[in-house]
């Protein structure tokens, strides 16, 4: 393995320039002066727009200006101790210690962790000491090395000159770096290393005593400020006697938190700047979220923030299934291709939904202002008039008009959107293109939604495929975006339009002449059918792929088949009830609910009321085995109400606050409100037979008793 740094790449004391773009250039020169790098300007072009991200200072006179580039040739690390400190972007003053780190494109995990070390020495007060005490260029080096664990032996070191202050401190550093950078090691947490870290007798800790917390830092790269601002919080968190455990998820690979580590915790902290991976896991739970430098910045301030949230009913909770099922979470092994395609799926359909919602409420403001029949003339009125010429339309008409054409364009795009989407879930930025080209031959073909899927499928995987050899440099850098989108088109595109389009088209207008054929008893067990699977897992894959059918199918209604806005209709209203069941029930049944649930269900009513199911995932997290069922019952007896009385919808979203584009509004509330009542009756039922009222009153009497336990100072 090569050096990541040699004397030849320190610069002690000299001056580098007057703002960091000048020090960063003098730095990236550096690493192309000694042969690391190919070229000058895409390595700096790349530095430079990753500070432009964020800042790369940090308290304490430091800065880590770091980036990906492949102009690099292999992982570098360049230290400059500044004669004259340079404003960096840190809160406490200008950065006198930098450190440039160069990391190619696809640099090997090993590098990527020792790099990944290097910035949590960084968070100790001791490595830096050691840092600006060093006398020469090669007892940086010595410091660095030993902080990475690369350095020599004791006896090399005494003769290099280890006896100086410098390398004294740094001894110290190797033994208190956190090995959690990734590499699957078992670590404990950090220890704060200076004597002002630890708690005084007027600190906080046996405020928050007993109190967990987890948190997840990632930053765009993943080299530097994912491990410093998850160092950060730790010795924040230790000072507070605070239990927190962080997921770092960087480069260096992760190694994903223990389920029941993250069911036992009070919140979440997210330190990213980046999305969260398998966020669902965290569903239900209190959180704070904001940028990774902030976890380093203010490490306190986000735990404080974390646990006021704990103590808030109404707090921000994350979203997503109750009890998301993570696979691989316990063991952190690669996840299965089930798992993989299903997560691919779900990306698709929550991108694709904003295209429906959009379209589909300006489609609806359109019948709302100009009739029904606006769908089979707005091109006329659009090519034959002008808002300052109307002709022979009205005003109303023209209005109507452009309000249809755009939600109906919108609407167009659901396909593509679901395909291109699917396509990204599987195979990042590569796939985007190919899925976009698939979802397009899918509607030109007829196939809908289904095909959609199909095709995303196709993309992303010959997309994923495609990305996996290992080429020449010269190949690679043309591979993302020209020859994997080519080739992954013409295989997931190909293959719709010469073999599988035809089929899957045959099938959707089948599926079509029953649905419109469905009436009586049918209907009513395809609406009773919607509600379970609405009400089955409130926001998760079962309910989405309720949602998924009914709203890829709302483009395809008209005056005369109303069955997909019927189908819409029985959906929304079954997803609105078990939100407002849970409010119902701690409401009327407050001995069956803790006095959290309670204010949950103050909540609740509103989530309710706009048909966000999620809001009874706090419930349902608590006490699944009666809650679920419960709502099963309630949405399948609500789908039913709605089908067969013939409600219609021609929005995909909103809830009650749709009313005015919904058909035959009486029915539609009559079916949520016996759904509710239907709900809260047997969850209230199940309750009592299992004893949770007696539960409850021993939680009650527990937290009273530990109340009014004295404290001491």
């Amino acid at each position: 393995m090569s050096e990541l740094i040699t004397p030849d790449l320190v610069s002690l004391d000299q001056d580098l320039g007057a703002d960091k773009e000048t020090v960063i250039g003098r730095l990236a020169a550096l690493v192309q002066r000694t042969g690391r790098a190919e070229q000058l300007d895409g390595l700096l072009a790349d530095a430079i727009a990753r500070e432009n991200k964020t800042a790369t200072g940090i308290p304490g006179g430091i800065a880590i200006p770091h980036c990906r580039s492949t102009a690099v040739l292999e992982p570098t690390l360049v230290m400059a101790r500044l004669a004259q400190g340079v404003p960096w972007g840190a809160k406490d003053g200008p950065a006198d210690i930098v450190f440039f780190i160069a990391a190619p494109e696809g640099a090997d995990q090993t590098h990527l962790k020792l790099l990944a070390k290097l910035a949590r020495s960084l968070m100790k007060k001791d490595f830096v000491a050691a840092l600006r005490a060093a006398r020469s260029e090669q007892e940086i080096v010595q410091i660095v090395d030993d902080a990475l664990g690369l350095g020599r032996t004791a006896e090399g070191a005494s003769a290099t000159g280890a006896g100086t202050a410098g390398s004294t401190s740094a001894a110290a550093v190797p033994a208190s770096v956190d090995s959690r950078s990734g590499d699957g090691d078992a670590a404990p947490a950090p220890t704060a290393q200076t004597p002002d870290a630890a708690p005084t007798s007027g600190d906080s800790g046996p405020q928050h005593a007993g109190k967990k917390i987890v948190a997840v830092t990632a930053c765009p790269t993943g080299i530097a400020h994912t491990y410093m601002a998850a160092d950060g919080l730790t010795y924040a968190a230790e000072e507070m006697g605070v239990d927190l455990q962080v997921e770092t998820q960087g480069s260096a690979g992760f190694t994903k938190l223990d389920p029941a580590t993250i069911a036992a915790a009070d919140a979440v902290i997210f330190a990213t700047d980046v999305d969260v991976r398998d966020r669902s896991r965290f569903a239900g739970k209190p959180f704070v979220a904001s940028p990774v430098k902030r976890g380093i910045d203010e490490p306190k301030v986000m735990i404080e923030e974390a646990l006021a949230n704990a103590g808030n009913p109404n707090a921000k909770r994350v979203q997503g299934a109750a009890g998301a099922a993570d696979e691989a979470a316990s063991s952190g092994g690669r996840e299965g291709w089930g798992t993989r395609i299903r997560k691919a799926v779900m990306t698709g359909v929550s991108y694709m939904i904003p295209f429906v919602a959009a379209g589909g409420l300006l489609m609806a403001f359109g019948f709302m202002i100009a009739g029904a029949d606006i769908a089979n003339v707005a091109d006329d009125v659009l090519t034959g008039s002008t808002i300052w010429n109307l002709g022979e339309f009205t005003l109303a008409q023209y209005i109507g008009a452009v309000l249809f054409k755009m939600g109906n364009l919108a609407m167009s795009l659901l396909v593509p959107a679901l395909a291109g989407y699917i396509a990204y879930g599987l195979a990042d930025r590569p796939g985007i293109a190919p899925g976009f080209a698939a979802g397009l031959v899918a509607n030109f073909m007829g196939a809908g939604f289904l095909g959609g899927i199909v095709g995303g499928l196709l993309a992303g995987l010959a997309a994923y495929w495609l990305a996996q050899p290992r080429l020449p440099r010269w190949l690679g850098s043309l591979m993302p975006v020209v020859i994997i989108p080519l080739l992954a088109t013409i295989f997931a595109a190909g293959l719709l339009l010469l073999v599988l389009g035809g089929p899957i088209a045959t099938f959707m207008a089948w599926l079509t002449e029953v649905l419109n054929g469905m009436t009586g008893a049918s209907a009513l067990a395809l609406g009773a059918i919607l509600g379970l699977m609405m009400g089955s897992d409130l926001g998760g894959p079962i309910n989405k792929v309720a949602y998924t059918f009914a709203a890829a199918g709302l483009g395809a209604a008209t005056v005369a088949n109303t069955a997909p806005q019927e189908i819409m209709a029985a959906v929304i209203a079954a997803g609105m009830v078990p939100p407002l069941a849970m409010a119902l029930a701690s409401t009327v049944a407050k001995r069956y609910f803790t006095v959290a649930e309670q204010e949950n269900g103050k909540a609740a009513w509103l989530l309710g009321a706009s048909f966000i199911s999620e809001g009874a995932i706090p419930f349902a997290a608590a006490d699944p085995l009666r809650v679920l069922p419960a709502s099963m019952i309630g949405g399948a007896v609500t789908g039913a109400i709605s089908m067969a009385t013939g409600v219609t919808s021609a929005a995909p979203h909103g809830g009650v606050w749709i009313l005015p584009v919904i058909g035959n509004p009486l029915m539609f509330l009559l079916a949520v409100v016996v759904g509710t009542l239907v709900t809260a009756a047997v969850v209230v039922a199940l309750k009592h037979v299992g004893g949770a009222h007696g539960r409850v009153a021993d939680a009650t009497r527990s937290r009273e008793d530990a109340a009014a336990v004295p404290t001491t100072a």
